[in-house]
């Protein structure tokens, strides 16, 4: 359901993506993690259409998002890590306007139960400018899961939600999946990522240091062999960084001789 073939991205002489391939399949959650500036960010925002690859193609739902950006954009709904809304409209008017927008019949009765689940009944008919933000990131959730796309392109999604609601927001991602629905999730909570991702990438400076399921990427990252109880994502995700930091240290320093 999201096909990337051989994305760069280059910003002048930066190259903030190196050339990477990814599949996510129908029915799983898949958990594209990094530090910061390590290209998540680009590479879910050429996903989404927001910006152009440098070189190759990125397919969600099977259209290119460049080549067929209207018939893309209806396969997926997007959450960002800032919630950007039409600040003039309600709760109500602006989840209708999403319903119009992906012809949904009689939408009034959904977009009450999804109210209700995030206790947003009573703001309903509140201007959105008068949300605070954990409540614009629930309003964000609510408008992209509404038209049930077959994918889900979700990043930084806990950011402004109180314990209740994160908790929430990851059982939805779960369930979303197991319902054959593809879900694709940028976090800095690895144990987010550990508890609902089936697969995971690990992304540093725009290069992919390892991917797979969390017993893979412990194959790969040489912690299964350590010996060391609690062979966590945290504990992989680190070895992996500091390691790919160590052979950028060690090429300075060559150069440099």
């Amino acid at each position: 359901m999201i096909e990337i073939r051989d994305f760069s991205k280059r910003y002048g002489r930066v190259e903030a993506v190196s050339p990477i391939n990814l599949k996510v399949v129908p029915g799983e959650v898949f958990g594209l993690l990094g530090p910061n500036g390590a290209g998540k960010t680009t590479t879910i925002r050429a996903m989404v259409g927001l910006t152009r690859p440098s070189t190759g193609t990125v397919r969600v739902g099977g259209f290119d998002v460049w080549r067929e950006p209207v018939k893309a954009k209806a396969a997926f709904g997007y959450i960002p890590d800032r919630p950007y809304l039409y600040a003039k409209l309600t709760g109500r008017e602006l989840l209708r306007f999403i319903a119009g927008l992906h012809k949904l019949e009689h939408p009034n009765t959904e977009i009450e139960r999804w109210l209700e689940f995030f206790g947003l009944e009573d703001f309903g008919n509140e201007l959105i400018e008068t949300y605070s933000h954990g409540m614009k990131q629930k309003l964000t959730i609510i408008a992209a899961m509404l038209p049930e796309p077959p994918v889900l392109i979700v990043d930084e999604p806990m950011v402004g939600l109180d314990p209740r609601a994160a908790k929430q927001a990851r059982e939805l991602l779960a369930g979303y999946a197991a319902k054959g629905k593809t879900v694709l999730l940028t976090t800095h909570s690895l144990p987010v990522a550990e508890a609902v991702a089936h697969r995971i990438a690990v992304l540093d400076r725009g290069h992919i240091l390892a991917e797979g399921t969390l017993e893979e990427l412990q194959q790969q990252s040489g912690t299964e062999r350590s010996g060391v109880e609690g062979n966590t994502l945290e504990r992989i995700f680190f070895k992996l960084v500091e390691e790919e930091e160590l052979e950028r240290e060690n090429a300075r320093e060559k150069a440099a001789a």
